[in-house]
């Protein structure tokens, strides 16, 4: 009855013409419908559903998400009906620029896009969806996530495709850079991402390196594998030269030639190269890093060129996804041999037909297989690279293949899934590096932390998992987080403070941030030997203002120091520091530790609080902290 009396004063109103607050306006329209809750007022940056839009289930989605899901048409397909991955990458960049934007409120451009690996193709009638989101903005750049997966409509089943990294730049008047607002993460994942965002970027700065080093290191080793083999295809039978006229359908909102549309040009002629080689038609599986080095505008042309670098023979069996790697010779014959290949392709651009000067716009390497009818890779021909350039790229590329199987295989995997201590050499030092760090600070983001105990100022949690339980122990200490990152940092200084440690050797200095030591502890209660590790500790300082200083650990071997007799080898998996500055003269500093078997019954008796020796171990860090504070020598190692 209420409600019908609102109507009826409200019809009234309208007839006689009385302005009606909007407010009681929807309140009463409300009521008509039902409804006896007022009305809910929106959040900041919370956007109006239109009606009949598809409501997120999520309460708190985050602002510069875009989602997109396009039908894949037979336009956009190869001859065997499935989706061109040209036309993917054009979704996918799409797609990013427009979650960049939204957080910057300003035109974009694409910089760069990380290595993709693609899992599955995608069939005609099938649904793309596309989901970016910004993770971390620098200055004036920012990294994009991107998650790709597949829907068949008529049973209903999802896929994975590809996940992806880009980095965006924000472009003011006339092409200035502009600083960006910061991002706040909201959820675990966000957090997990915009904390490892500061790992890619340094990943992606040092990459050019790495490789020179890997060339460096091996280029006495390698040898051309077709010296003795007389099938071999010369490479300048695959080599693709095309230009394209950058027309206003090719252009973005600001009038640069979209970038995704060079990616799908780039990987057309990449493509008809892998063609030459194979005479069939090959799947694209793997995009090493576009790196964009310019613009190029309507009326611009733009020339691709591509040509086959190698060919690889890896051994597969059916069922093990990971190949090893390439032998330096080749080896004999075998059913067992699947082959894939690298297509080094790049773009230039000139402004007139007569141009003399071309423009660098881009550059990337695309790893090709041929499919048999079961669908396994089959085996390829050599190739025969030309004297000069062409061995130096033949070379390169068996350098690239290496680092990519170790970007694939230690960045990206679970920690599960590849062995404690994986072998630590020259080529893969970055990687190990970022999955070091990464992994420590992954497990500072997980939100079930619960407090098991407390004694006095020191705090300890656990965090319970299907197959680890790790622990987290903190204190606020009267030292500034720079001098306590630096003695925190210096594992040869560590038995001043903790007992259980009896000795750390530095065994190498990999860099200024990451450095190897053999340790050996005190014995274990069951055992009659003193146990030793060789562990990775990798320090990072903070990337911006809110980052914690960071010290990780985990092991990895050497052969320089395998396992000895008089030693139980032991293994850690992740653990480590993070030291966050609460003043200029007061850090809160974490312990945490991913407990591995062996040493679970010394962590569950202290956080049963039938042993109080991890808290007694952290009380005396806090001593060492406060002793050392105004160490001349560890004041110099800060720079």
């Amino acid at each position: 009855r209420a409600t019908l009396l609102l109507s009826r004063c409200l019809l009234k109103m309208v007839k006689g013409n009385i302005i009606v607050p909007e407010d009681i306006l929807s309140f009463c329209c409300n009521g008509l419908q039902g409804s006896t809750s007022p009305p809910r007022a929106r959040e900041p940056g919370e956007r109006e559903e239109a009606p009949g839009a598809m409501a997120s289930p999520s309460a708190a989605r985050n602002p510069t998400e875009v989602q997109m899901s396009q039908l894949v048409l037979p336009c956009h397909t190869n001859h065997r009906g499935e989706l061109s991955t040209g036309q993917l990458l054009k979704w996918i960049d799409t797609a990013a620029c427009l979650s960049a934007e939204r957080h910057a409120g300003c035109p974009c451009v694409t910089a760069s896009m990380d290595d993709i690996y693609f899992e599955h193709t995608i069939s005609v009638g099938q649904v793309v969806n596309i989901k970016a989101k910004v993770n971390r903005a620098f200055n004036s750049s920012m990294e994009v996530g991107i998650q790709v997966s597949y829907e068949d409509l008529c049973s209903g089943k999802h896929c994975s495709i590809c996940k992806a990294y880009a980095t965006f730049v924000a472009q003011g008047p006339l092409g200035s850079k502009v600083r960006l607002k910061p991002l706040t993460p909201q959820t675990e994942e966000e957090k997990i991402e915009y904390s490892i965002a500061a790992e890619r970027r340094r990943m992606r700065l040092v990459h050019k390196d790495t490789l020179k080093d890997l060339l460096t290191s091996s280029s006495q080793e390698t040898e051309l594998e077709t010296r003795d083999g007389s099938g071999a295809v010369p490479a300048e039978r695959t080599r693709v030269e095309s230009v394209e006229l950058v027309l206003p359908p090719h252009a973005n909102h600001q009038g640069n030639t979209f970038g995704g549309q060079i990616m799908a040009w780039m990987e057309n002629v990449a493509t008809i190269a892998a063609s030459r080689l194979c005479h069939a038609h090959p799947t694209l599986r793997a995009i090493e890093m576009f790196h964009f080095r310019g613009p190029s505008q309507v009326g611009d042309r733009l020339v691709l060129k591509a040509i086959v670098n190698n060919a690889f023979k890896n051994r597969w069996v059916p069922g093990v996804g990971v190949p090893s790697l390439p032998s330096p010779r080749p080896s004999a014959p075998s059913p067992l041999l699947s082959g894939s290949m690298e297509v080094g392709v790049s773009a230039e651009a000139y402004g007139q037909e007569m141009s003399v000067s071309r423009r660098h716009i881009n550059s990337a390497f695309m790893t090709f297989v041929v499919l048999d009818q079961e669908g396994h890779p089959r085996t390829l021909p050599m190739v025969a690279p030309e004297p000069g350039d062409g061995e130096r790229r033949y070379r390169e590329a068996s350098a690239r293949k290496k680092i990519r199987l170790d970007r694939k295989y230690v960045v990206s995997c679970k920690q599960t899934e590849v062995p404690l201590s994986v072998p630590w050499d020259q080529s893969n030092k970055v990687y190990l590096s970022y999955n070091n760090v990464s992994a420590l600070k992954m497990l500072v983001a997980k939100a079930n932390w619960a407090l098991a105990r407390e004694k006095e100022k020191v705090r300890m949690y656990t965090l319970e998992e299907d197959k680890f339980l790790s622990f987290r122990i903190e204190m606020s200490v009267c030292i500034p987080a720079s001098r306590a990152f630096s003695l925190l940092s210096n594992l040869r200084r560590r038995h001043e403070w903790d007992s259980h440690y009896v000795s750390a050797e530095l065994v190498q200095k990999v860099d200024d941030d990451d450095m190897i030591y053999h340790v050996v502890s005190q014995k274990l209660r069951n055992e009659n030997k003193a146990q030793d590790f060789v562990i990775l500790a990798s320090r990072r300082k903070p990337c911006s203002k809110g980052d914690p200083y960071v010290v990780a650990f985990r092991s990895v071997t050497l052969p320089t120091h395998p396992a000895r007799a008089e030693f139980t080898r032991g293994e850690t998996l992740c653990s480590g520091f993070c030291i966050w500055p609460e003043s200029e003269e007061m850090s809160k500093v974490a312990y945490y530790n991913q407990a591995m078997p062996g040493y679970l019954t010394y962590v569950t008796t202290n956080v049963a609080g039938l042993s109080s020796d991890i808290c007694s171990t952290f009380e005396a860090c806090e001593k060492f902290l406060l002793k050392n504070k105004e160490d001349l020598i560890s004041r110099l190692q800060d720079f």
